[in-house]
């Protein structure tokens, strides 16, 4: 799956002349947390979050409410935006599982889309959550079953999905990734969907020799 394929088109964005006031208000209207700040033609000229809207306790210290309500009223967008040279971004034809290091690498909760310099896109944690969810075919009913296996086994994929396809059941989503405390281990995570029971599918995939499963139940 691409970014293309998740991210939230034709996103919420701001000028940066925007009142802080108003893009709160925008922020909790909408029940967002991220404002791409653009310019002419949806250029990127920054971005805005509910954190970067925060005022410092130094500087409140150092205010009475007037001159707090003064400033407020008079902040705009553009004094509180991360600069777009400080913004990380992604390109649309970028994987979901490279956005997902980005985000995680940089401890950042979103990534403006843009091509060419135009905003396109944005892509949060939650969009990129919704992506697992699908591919691991978490909308659709079936039997999810993970199955550990050595890494250096060739050929037993296909005899998994050969066995699930020779008995008419289908494959909504698989995954794998390296087993948590077993150097050289893949778990493989299969979404089976046409099957009766858990019990029909772990009496007929325990048939199939290099694997084990240590996971199986309903999801519905």
């Amino acid at each position: 799956m691409l970014v293309k394929d998740c991210m939230t088109r034709h996103p919420i964005m701001i000028a940066p002349e925007t009142l802080a006031t108003e893009a709160q208000k925008i922020m909790s209207e909408n029940d967002v947390r991220h404002l791409p700040v653009v310019g002419d033609g949806k250029r990127l000229l920054g971005l805005v979050t509910r954190e970067r809207m925060s005022l410092k306790p130094d500087m409140m210290g150092s205010l009475d409410v007037w001159e707090i309500t003064r400033y407020l009223y008079n902040l705009t967008v553009k004094k509180v935006m991360l600069p777009a040279d400080k913004v990380r971004t992604v390109d649309p034809e970028r994987t979901v599982e490279r956005a997902a290091r980005f985000m995680s690498e940089y401890k950042i909760g979103c990534l403006p889309v843009v091509e060419d310099g135009v905003v396109v896109g944005i892509i949060s944690e939650v969009d990129l959550l919704r992506s697992y969810q699908d591919m691991l075919g978490l909308p659709a009913e079936g039997v999810r079953v993970t199955m550990r296996m050595p890494g250096d086994v060739k050929g037993l994929f296909s005899k998994i999905t050969s066995t699930v396809s020779a008995h008419g059941w289908g494959i909504m989503g698989v995954g794998s990734f390296p087993s948590p405390r077993h150097e050289g281990f893949y778990d493989m995570v299969l979404k089976i969907a046409g099957v009766s029971s858990t019990d029909e599918v772990e009496a007929v995939l325990c048939q199939i020799e290099g694997h084990e499963i240590i996971d199986i139940r309903d999801v519905v």
